[in-house]
C-alpha cells in the first residue's frame, strides 16, 4: 500500500496487529490512511512479553513518529490485560505442549501498561478479531466476525457495540474438536485446501445457527483461501482490517479495553 504524501490529519495512531506468523504495524492518520508502508515482522517462537515487547519498539523505530497506539492481540484482553494468550505460552506455534513459564509470564500480563511505558505513547488493547471487526462492521444489527489464521478468533457486536468477548476458538466445534482444531492454518495445510474450505462452510452454518447474525464477516490470513459458497449475508475481507481497526478502537469509548496512560 503506498504511502500518501501530504498534511497531518488529527492524532497519528500506530496501529500494531499480533499475529501467529506475523505481527504488523503502520501508522494511520485520523482517517485511516497510511502515514508510511507497512512494517511487518515474522513471529518468532516461543514469544515472550517482552520479546513481543521488542518487537514493538522495533516496528515504532521503522515508521513515523505517533500520538498513540492501538494493538490487536490474539487472546482473551480485559482492561489491558492478557487473559489468555493460547498461541505464545507453546514452544512453537504449531501445538506443541504448553511451556509452564510462558504461561505464567501471559498470565494477568498487562500489555497495555507495558506498551505504553515501551513506546512513550498512550496505549489501547484489544482481541484481534475484534478490533478487525471494528474496521468493516456497518454497525446495523447483529454482526459477527470470525478471523482465520493461526486459529481462529471471533467477535460479536450489536448495532455497532462490542458484546462481551466469546472465545469460540477453544469452543467444540465438530466431533469434539474446537474451532482451532478443526479450522487452525495446521490443519488446513495437513488436509488440503478443499476439506478445509468444507469445514469453512460447516463452521458457518453452526454460526448462523447459534447466533442468528444479521450479517457474518470472515477475516484473517487465510479468508483469502476461501472458496466455498457461504451465502448472502457472509463478506469475505481483506487482512488490512487488523491495522484499519486500530483507529475504530480510540473512537469507541465503549469498548472494554482501557487505555493505558504514561505516568
Amino acid at each position: 500500500m503506498a504511502a500518501p504524501s501530504g498534511r497531518r490529519s488529527g492524532p497519528v495512531t500506530l496501529s500494531l496487529d499480533v499475529g501467529g506468523t506475523g505481527i504488523k504495524g503502520d501508522t494511520l492518520d485520523l482517517r485511516g490512511k497510511p502515514t508510511a508502508e507497512k512494517v511487518r515482522v515474522p513471529t518468532t517462537y516461543p514469544l515472550t512479553p517482552n520479546a513481543l515487547l521488542q518487537v514493538f519498539s522495533t516496528i515504532s523505530k521503522s515508521l513515523p513518529p505517533c500520538d498513540r497506539v492501538s494493538v490487536g492481540f490474539p487472546g482473551v484482553v480485559r482492561d489491558g490485560m492478557i487473559l489468555s494468550a493460547p498461541h505464545f505460552i507453546l514452544e512453537g506455534g504449531d501445538g506443541t505442549p504448553e511451556v509452564p513459564d510462558l504461561v505464567r509470564a501471559w498470565d494477568h500480563f498487562n500489555l497495555s501498561a507495558a506498551t505504553a511505558k515501551t513506546l512513550g505513547k498512550p496505549t489501547r488493547i484489544g482481541n484481534d478479531a475484534e478490533v478487525q471487526g471494528m474496521a468493516v462492521i456497518k454497525a446495523k444489527g447483529l454482526e459477527v466476525v470470525l478471523t482465520l489464521g493461526t486459529g481462529v478468533g471471533s467477535a460479536v457486536f450489536m448495532d455497532g457495540r462490542l458484546a462481551p468477548h466469546l472465545e469460540l476458538a477453544h469452543h467444540p466445534l465438530h466431533k469434539q474438536k474446537t474451532y482451532n482444531e478443526y479450522l487452525g492454518d495446521q490443519v488446513r495445510k495437513r488436509i488440503g485446501e478443499e476439506r478445509w474450505n468444507r469445514r469453512v462452510g460447516r463452521m458457518v452454518e453452526v454460526v448462523r445457527a447459534l447466533l442468528f447474525f444479521d450479517h457474518l464477516y470472515i477475516g484473517g490470513g487465510n479468508s483469502a483461501r476461501v472458496t466455498e459458497e457461504l451465502g448472502d449475508d457472509v463478506t469475505l475481507v481483506g487482512n488490512d482490517a487488523g491495522i484499519l481497526g486500530g483507529i475504530r478502537l480510540w473512537d469507541q469509548p465503549f469498548v472494554p479495553t482501557h487505555g493505558a496512560k504514561i505516568d
